[in-house]
């Protein structure tokens, strides 16, 4: 009995065993082997965390460190520089999105200025005779004069003598000679600066006037007085300057880079902050040829209205214009362009909490929209609020990974210094524009086993002669950021040639 027992205790024993090693290796299966069904994910290649820039399409050991080559799926892939931001953190960070739509950019255009007096609305009086002035009606520059207001009177004295001529030729009794003589009186009132006014009121009332009384041409404002009670002017000598308020100039200062936007003939609204709520109307009357140096500004002449005389000389006025419309392009907010200084990028929103930039080329602004010229798309979503904080996140990682990427590299181990290039034979496993895949054997000159990888192609091209699953021997160097560049490459002609690949 006890016999039995203990048979059929080992027996138990034995079947366990079994059970267990079975069991250990289907896990170890299980653990190695690809999830299958919904779980499985697709490796995209494999590579050496420490060199990111090297794929290579099969595991196997790493040609730069001594370890595996790590997986990358396709569900971890993400776009060079870009971040992940889980829901809860966008939410927190603010983050907004827009869409990149096509539309015209309604351009508007506000520049700023000072009044100034129209210089074509302007009268400069002189003496037409030689005398003395007796008395100043207006006393003050910038005094406000009306058409036909006494300005000064002035005492001629060469007047006297005309005048009396004409007199005494008029009391002579009529003769064949009276009329050309009295012409020629009147001719000599003339010439001495009397007016045509004047010379008709002595020859109506038969009674010499020695003084004039001076009025002034036009509305406006006197801009300069240069005569006072008393003084001796001569012949051509300036008295009064006088400028209308009718219509003024509004001097404006337009950044270089938005001249072409402005026009001679151009219609425009100004506003002044003396006088808050109220818009003058005008047009821009020239672009003056000349470049500010200090503020890269040109000189834009806007001519206004100016009922009532409200805008006087030195006033600040704000000149909005209304540029043609743009031909239809691709917009985004102006708030999601992000300037660095030597390029211009946006954060683009590819969904899933992933975000990644992009550079651009930007055009014309205005209204809070910026024109892309170049590197988006219609529908493509980008950050337009809180992508200063992705942005400086995906700096720091794409630092980090450059750091790892050195460290890695000063890690390698070191080619002897007479190795430049190094020798190998393999298979061609696939053949693209910027990669040859080689199944190759060892590399005594660099310590590497058997491998399947990828290699730049030599500059001058393949050899016409060698195609995928050709056995060939290579030679190559090192050709920087964890790259391999084949130097050259010849058909094995010996079919049975050992190609020593990796499996």
């Amino acid at each position: 009995m006890n016999r039995r027992v203990i048979i059929a205790l080992i027996g138990g024993l034995a079947i366990l065993a079994l059970t267990g090693a079975g069991a250990y290796r289907l896990g170890l299966q299980a653990g190695h082997a690809p999830r299958m069904g919904k779980t499985e994910r697709k490796v995209l290649y494999w590579h050496d965390p420490m060199v990111p820039g090297q794929k290579f399409d099969k595991p196997g050991k790493s040609p730069f460190m001594d370890m595996d080559l790590v997986p990358v799926y396709a569900d971890e892939a993400q776009a060079e520089g870009g971040v992940a931001v889980t829901p809860g953190v966008q939410q927190n960070l603010g983050i907004r999105v827009a869409e990149v739509h096509k539309g015209a950019l309604a351009r508007t255009l506000d520049v700023v200025g000072n009044v100034a007096f129209n210089e074509r609305d302007l009268v400069l009086l002189q003496a037409r005779s030689s005398g003395y002035v007796e008395k100043l009606f207006v006393r003050a520059p910038l005094d406000p004069v009306r058409k036909g207001q006494a300005l000064f009177q002035l005492y001629v004295p060469d007047w006297i003598a005309a005048q009396e001529e004409y007199l005494a030729v008029k009391r002579m009794p009529a003769g064949a000679d009276t009329a050309g003589l009295l012409d020629a009186a009147l001719q000599r009132m003339r010439l001495a600066g009397m007016t045509e006014g004047q010379v008709r009121q002595v020859s109506t009332r038969s009674q010499i006037s020695p003084r004039i009384t001076v009025t002034a041409p036009v509305d406006g404002v006197v801009s300069e007085l240069s005569v006072r009670e008393g003084m001796t002017v001569t012949l051509g000598t300036p008295l009064f300057r006088i400028n209308g308020l009718r219509t003024v100039w509004v001097n404006a200062e337009v950044p270089e880079g938005s001249a072409a936007q402005v026009q001679p003939g151009m219609a425009v609204r100004a506003t002044s902050p003396a006088f808050p709520g109220t818009e003058f109307s005008g047009k821009v009357e020239a672009l003056l040829p000349d470049v500010n140096a200090a503020t890269r500004t040109l000189k834009a002449r806007i001519e206004l209205a100016n009922p009532g005389g409200k805008l006087v000389p030195g006033m600040f006025a704000t000149i909005h214009m209304a540029p043609a419309k743009s031909r239809e392009t691709l917009l985004v907010p102006s708030e999601a362009v992000i300037q660095t200084g030597t390029r211009t990028v946006v954060i683009l929103a590819s969904g899933e909490g992933k975000f990644a930039s992009a550079e651009i080329s930007t055009g014309a602004e205005a209204n809070g929209q910026t024109e892309v010229v170049k590197g988006l798309s219609e529908g493509q979503r980008v950050v337009a609020s809180g992508q200063f904080l992705i942005d400086s996140e995906a700096s720091l990682r794409g630092a980090l990974q450059r750091l790892g990427s050195a460290a890695a590299t000063e890690s390698m181990p070191a080619m002897p210094a007479k190795a430049s290039t190094h020798h190998a034979t393999g298979k061609v496993e696939k053949i693209a524009a910027d990669e040859v895949t080689l199944s190759h054997g060892p590399v005594p000159s660099l310590n590497w086993g058997p491998m399947t990888m990828g290699f730049a192609p030599p500059a001058g091209g393949l050899p016409k002669d060698v195609k995928v699953g050709d056995t060939v021997q290579f030679e190559f160097r090192k050709a920087g950021k964890g790259m391999f560049q084949i130097v050259s490459m010849s058909r094995v002609a010996a079919p049975n040639a050992r190609a020593g690949g990796a499996k």
